[in-house]
């Protein structure tokens, strides 16, 4: 009996140990650090690289990194992923920015995607997370597919005019705004004594500025004899300088590293702090002796959408005589929207077109006898469509042929594309030489009548865009029939030297807030000036150029705004480029 108790007691001890055993078990869960072993990886994994854990994301996004490889038929143009953008807005993802990834360690380990933790309240940005940064060679051939190889600036430069290697280049600066405006300067790239040009707030700076937020030694610029290029350096300032609304600078502003040289354009605007703008003169010897008065002046316009910074997307330009084509040249503005290659590829081609139709001695001989370039412009504007290859990005065009007789008269005849216009003024006599091409525009919805497609009552845009004719934007061409980059052509207009004729040429940014009455009303109002002073005429064309962008300021303009004026009156024609001597 007494076996039988003792054996009754050792049960139940047993039993409350393995009671005890089982509710130990279930507390600590000890089997947790035993299945990682025996099983997949479950919710979270880490990559060692370089010693240094770095916690990859939950499986969701393990699956998303699994659908990376597909990732390079999904980037658009600038590298934004659209088929994983839902991927992107999952809760479970906000607060994750990418990283780029570190050197494998192993070639077998594979491409990987490393994200890391974030402040949960910053936004998730499409195109800079999940990006395969290992599919460098597949990304490019992505791109090459998504956007023809030949869109880049290189595939343009057969049309290039070919620069003369003893050319000179006269580079002629002008402050436009902040506390030293007004102050010029200018030199030719012929001079090596006096370049570099620094710009800078103390002497020995060649352009001095008494800005506070200058650097002493803030910037210079240089001829580089190899590309026959002008170009700006930022030399370690403090405020950094941005070229047409761009920093250009070195990245890191406290290290006082100066930045990359980066070419300079006529018409460009060099600022400098953030009042100081520099309007940027470059005139070819042949430019320099153009035999009327011309302004040219551009302004990014940067601060007007409420302190928002504006790509500057305009190009204006022009060529004096065309090469080759001594009783011709070409003045014109582009404007481009999408981005600011179409305007760039529009106004180095149209140039080049217009100089190989008119070399052919039969056309040209039809032009001055005729007085009339119809044809030639029409021509120049339809070789220019072909050779460019922007898919994505287009522009307006807007150009003014002018030639000179036996008798030194001149004529001018204007073909544009897109809503930036010319206007000009003969004997006091108002001549429009632009149609408005806006899908909102009569004339282009008579247009699409004609076509059998007419707009539906209110609509203004056609995929996106409020114009109906342009150069460029192959894209939604393909996409809808009704676009069109036909142009429309002026009459010829004859130009007598007694006449007080000028010509404007002006981005929409200037004609959205200034009337054509306004504009030839502040024309004449600076002419009386100089009658009055009779002083510095050879620059009265500038002058205008200046109060004509200046009034666009003053009525607040929100867009780009480029402006060309041509000064026919022969009382106010340039003679030279006009350069200081040391």
């Amino acid at each position: 009996m007494a076996m039988l108790e003792s054996i009754v007691v050792f049960t139940l001890l047993l039993l409350m140990l393995i009671l005890i055993i089982i509710l130990i078990l279930f507390a600590f869960k000890p089997w947790r650090f035993f299945s990682s072993l025996f099983s997949f990886p479950s919710r979270s994994r880490s990559i060692k690289v370089e010693d240094v854990e770095r916690p990859l994301v939950s499986d969701d996004v393990n699956h998303s990194q699994d659908q990376s490889n597909d990732l390079t038929r999904n980037y658009d143009l600038e590298g934004a992923c659209y088929q994983s953008e839902a991927l992107l807005r999952s809760p479970r993802n906000k607060g994750l920015v990418h990283k780029q990834r570190l050197p494998s360690a192993s070639p077998h380990q594979g491409d990987s995607l490393v994200l890391e933790i974030s402040d949960p309240s910053e936004d998730l940005l499409v195109g800079q997370t999940l990006k395969h940064p290992l599919a460098t060679e597949h990304l490019i051939e992505a791109l090459k597919l998504g956007r023809p190889e030949n869109q880049n600036e290189n595939s343009i430069q057969e049309f290039v005019p070919k620069v003369i290697s003893d050319q000179r280049s006269c580079l002629s600066l002008e402050v436009v705004s902040g506390p030293s405006r007004g102050i010029r300067c200018s030199v030719q790239s012929t001079n090596p004594s006096r370049l570099p040009l620094t710009l800078g707030r103390v002497s020995p700076s060649d352009l001095l500025l008494k800005d506070a937020e200058v650097s002493g030694k803030h910037a210079m610029i240089t001829w580089n004899s190899n590309k026959l290029k002008w170009e700006l350096v930022d030399m370690g300032s403090l405020n950094g300088t941005l070229l047409n609304s761009q920093p250009i600078n070195h990245p890191d502003s406290g290290s006082r590293q100066w930045g990359h040289p980066t070419e300079l354009a006529s018409g460009d605007t060099i600022t400098l702090g953030t009042t100081s703008n520099i309007q940027v003169r470059i005139l070819s010897q042949n430019e320099c002796m153009v035999p009327f008065g011309v302004g040219m002046i551009s302004d990014p316009m940067s601060l007007r959408r409420g302190g928002k910074k504006l790509p500057m997307e305009d190009v204006c330009y022009y060529q004096w005589p065309l090469p080759g084509i001594d009783q011709f040249g070409v003045f014109g503005i582009c404007d481009g929207h999408g981005g600011v290659e179409a305007a760039k590829s529009a106004s180095k081609i149209l140039p080049e077109m217009l100089a190989t139709i008119l070399s052919d001695s039969v056309i040209r001989e039809r032009v001055l006898s005729q007085h009339d370039a119809s044809d030639v412009l029409k021509d120049a504007f339809l070789r220019a469509e072909a050779s460019m290859n922007n898919y994505y990005e287009g522009c307006t065009a807007t150009v003014l042929l002018v030639w000179a007789n036996a008798d030194e008269n001149f004529y001018a005849q204007c073909a544009n594309v897109g809503d930036s216009a010319c206007l000009m003024n003969v004997g006091g006599k108002q001549i429009k030489m632009t149609e408005d091409h806006k899908i909102s525009s009569y004339s282009e919805r008579l247009r699409m009548e004609g076509m059998g497609e007419p707009l539906r009552d209110g609509e203004t845009r056609l995929c996106g865009l409020n114009l109906a004719r342009m150069l460029g934007d192959k894209f939604v061409k393909q996409q809808d029939s009704r676009f069109s980059s036909e142009p429309f052509i002026s009459e010829s207009v004859h130009i007598n030297q007694t006449s007080g004729a000028f010509a404007l040429l002006a981005s929409d940014g200037f004609w959205d807030v200034v009337t054509a009455k306004k504009a030839i009303q502040l024309v004449a109002q600076e002419r009386e000036k100089e009658l009055m002073a009779e002083s510095e005429k050879e620059n009265l064309a500038e002058k205008i150029a200046n109060v004509l962008l200046n009034e666009a300021r003053t009525q607040r303009t929100k867009d780009n705004t480029s402006i060309i004026f041509l000064d026919f009156d022969s009382t106010s024609r340039r003679i030279s480029c006009k350069v200081d001597d040391p």
